[in-house]
């Protein structure tokens, strides 16, 4: 099972962080999932640390691409079908990266597992741990 992480579920993950859910910590644990990140979470993380540092981003790019591909995660590149896929997704959340990021699921197709009740409303491919 192919599975996209959603920026701050792999945060939580190679935090340990206690608001990662036992549905979430599941999934991570299953021996037959393969998980992936999108480079737009490593974009996002470059972002929001730069801009806010630790208070809202506790990590910085460079260490989170350490810490997803030590844990094994395959960091995805921005691809251009994935482009097209979000210029065509409805517009049910305005955050650019997380609209990425669904695209990334669609076109792939991959299940998202995320902590964002509004990613949801993409479909049955959204997983809300």
């Amino acid at each position: 099972m192919n599975l996209l992480l959603d920026t701050h579920i792999a945060i939580w993950a190679v935090e340990d962080n206690p608001r990662l859910s036992a549905a979430a910590r599941a999934y991570l644990l299953d021996p037959a999932a393969k998980f992936f990140v999108s480079v737009a979470s490593l974009w996002e993380i470059a972002i929001k640390h730069a801009k806010h540092g630790v208070k809202e981003m506790p990590m910085s790019a460079k260490d989170a691409l350490g810490f997803f591909q030590s844990c094994g995660f395959v960091i995805l590149p921005v691809t251009p079908a994935q482009v097209l896929t979000l210029e065509r997704l409805p517009r049910l959340h305005d955050d650019p990266f997380d609209r990425l990021i669904v695209a990334t699921a669609l076109s792939e197709p991959f299940r998202l597992i995320t902590h964002d009740l509004r990613l949801g409303a993409y479909g049955p491919m959204v997983v809300l741990v």
